[in-house]
């Protein structure tokens, strides 16, 4: 089978299209046709190392003993199931998070492993978008209380993560105001964005209004700052925290009746159904920018690291 592997870390051209063998599922797994995939953020963050320390060394550690091949989220159909297997059968539309291994014409999962069936509704290519953004938004917006007519401020909105959770927020009954460049000024009001900030032109610490929940999505604003405009029993979600932030969100936290949540998501197969069953009501649409070819991952990633695309990059891999 065709993958897309990584056999040293570096920039997009790392990344090389080989053949591969194809993998069999064990008694308890399934064998997924991998119909469509996204390239993250954090599948390029993962490639080019750029993380602390300790990291750094567990992922070159692992690259010594097999080819890694990236990839975070996927659509697709079953087409094996294991002898021990009975959540799933051949001929079933998926959605699923494993985390790796989604650049590849197939991979093996655990039938118990964040899987979830297809919305009907959805091309591969938009159900591809829904696991990685959705559950990150889904998992920290469920640690806070939100209430119809809060007052709900999401820095980054324009991403795979912000784009699904203004709508989370919208279906939570929330006013949203919406941080992110003129360019993407459309795209958020069409997700149900109340206001919108540029965050190029104006400082929006400084209009004077207090919200009842923050949400930034990349850890890219002033963590102070937002503390200071947030109501007294008011939720701070960092989406890619800092070492020293969630250390600052813990002592908050500590000392007054705001709440810092700086945790990272986990995904399990409730919350992608949950995902599932909602935008295949309508409640949530998937956003994509550009669609790509496996053949054409570096250019994908190439793009992506640019840190300027709306909503999702997806990956086509099998026709």
């Amino acid at each position: 089978m065709k993958a897309v592997v990584c056999t040293k870390y570096g920039k997009a051209d790392v990344l090389k299209l080989e053949n591969i063998a194809k993998p069999a599922p064990k008694d308890k797994q399934v064998l997924i046709k991998i119909m469509a995939t996204t390239v993250t953020a954090g599948d390029c963050e993962i490639r080019s190392l750029r993380f602390n320390l300790f990291i750094k060394l567990i992922l070159k550690v692992l690259i010594l003993f097999k080819k890694l091949i990236l990839g975070m989220e996927l659509a697709g159909e079953i087409v094996e199931v294991g002898k021990k297997v009975t959540l799933f059968k051949v001929g079933d539309k998926v959605i699923a998070a494993p985390g790796f291994n989604t650049y590849a014409q197939y991979m093996c999962m655990d039938e118990t492993g964040p899987i979830a069936i297809k919305p009907e509704k959805l091309s591969y290519e938009e159900a591809a978008t829904i696991s990685v953004g959705g559950i990150t938004a889904l998992y920290l917006m469920r640690k806070a209380v939100i209430s119809p007519k809060d007052k709900v401020l999401i820095y980054g909105a324009s991403g795979s993560i912000g784009a699904v959770a203004i709508q989370l927020a919208k279906y939570y009954g929330a006013t949203v105001t919406a941080v992110c460049s003129t360019s993407n000024f459309e795209l958020v009001k069409s997700l149900g964005a109340d206001e919108v900030i540029d965050y190029t032109k104006e400082d929006y610490t400084k209009k004077g209004v207090v919200y009842d929940l923050i949400f930034d999505v990349l850890g890219k604003s002033t963590f102070s700052k937002n503390v200071n405009i947030l109501s007294d029993k008011g939720y701070y979600l960092l989406g890619s925290p800092k070492f020293t932030e969630s250390l600052k969100g813990f002592w908050v936290s500590m000392t007054t009746a705001k709440t810092v949540i700086s945790t990272f998501a986990l995904h399990d197969a409730e919350k992608l159904q949950f995902l599932a069953d909602i935008h295949e009501q309508g409640i949530i649409k998937a956003v994509i920018d550009r669609t790509y070819s496996l053949e054409d991952i570096i250019d994908a990633h190439v793009y992506v690291e640019k840190g300027h695309k709306k909503g999702n990059v997806v990956i086509t891999v099998c026709h």
